[in-house]
């Protein structure tokens, strides 16, 4: 059945859950309830990519995240690090992280591609067309389920070429990155040409707004967009992505079940 990455964000400003779980206690709290839940890998970052969120320095994003790593790891839970930045990544992996997740594909930070490589961990590609702060002036495309597949497999190309093994790629076309509105939806149902590109595929829908539009409006309640992340990552399983990137492991669980259970 289609794995679910559990979202553990240790920041103040991340766009949904910004500030809840910023000390270690209650952060490894929180991915512990995640993995009870059904989580098959915890994705840990401590740096907010949200539309307009400031950037912080590798060395308070690796205050926020390593010691919850450790402790994670250290409990036998696979665990994945969300970073932009390759200092970070490696001190992760070294911590016990398996997965860098990398919304950037390796843009934002010259020397990632080559930590990963010398790491050995699992690498999760996004699709990404520049910082949060400015990401929404990038969302120019005339078919952009197409683009996105094309720029992911420029992405591919630049890792090989760093010594990153095709079996150890994670492809994510990004949704909410450098994409408004309807252009996640083009997406969504463009996963198609992202799946034949060959390796497992990862969709992070969780609470975005483009959900909250659909459903009337930004007012939308957190337990309406669990609701509608639930429903988009069943449809995602049904388009062949390998993974889905949740806050809200139970209910999007129950949906995946529910799905699996239709296909027999």
């Amino acid at each position: 059945m289609t794995g679910i990455w559990g979202i553990v964000n240790v920041t103040p400003d991340s766009f949904s859950d910004g500030g809840r779980y910023l000390d270690v206690d209650s952060a490894v709290a929180r991915g512990l309830k995640l993995r009870a839940d059904g989580a098959s890998v915890l994705d840990v970052g401590g740096e907010s990519t949200r539309p307009g969120a400031e950037r912080v320095s590798p060395e308070t994003e690796q205050q926020r995240v390593l010691p919850v790593i450790e402790q994670l790891s250290a409990a036998g839970v696979p665990v994945s690090i969300d970073t932009l930045n390759a200092s970070t990544a490696a001190a992760a992996v070294r911590a016990g992280a398996r997965i860098v997740n990398d919304v950037s594909g390796g843009l934002a930070d010259p020397d990632m591609r080559a930590a990963v490589a010398e790491s050995g961990a699992d690498y999760a590609i996004g699709h990404w067309r520049g910082f949060s702060s400015d990401m929404y002036a990038h969302a120019d495309y005339r078919r952009v389920a197409r683009e996105v597949a094309g720029e992911l497999q420029e992405r591919m190309g630049e890792a090989a070429a760093s010594g990153i093994a095709p079996s150890r790629l994670i492809l994510d076309p990004g949704i909410g990155f450098a994409k408004a509105g309807a252009q996640n939806w083009d997406v969504l149902r463009g996963l198609d040409e992202i799946v034949a590109l060959g390796p497992r595929v990862l969709i992070g829908t969780s609470r975005k707004r483009f959900l909250a539009e659909a459903l009337g409006g930004a007012d939308v309640s957190e337990a309406r967009r669990d609701l509608a992340t639930a429903v988009t990552s069943a449809l995602a399983a049904r388009a062949g992505v390998w993974a889905v990137r949740v806050h809200d492991v139970a209910s999007t669980r129950d949906a995946l079940t529910i799905a699996h259970a239709w296909e027999g």
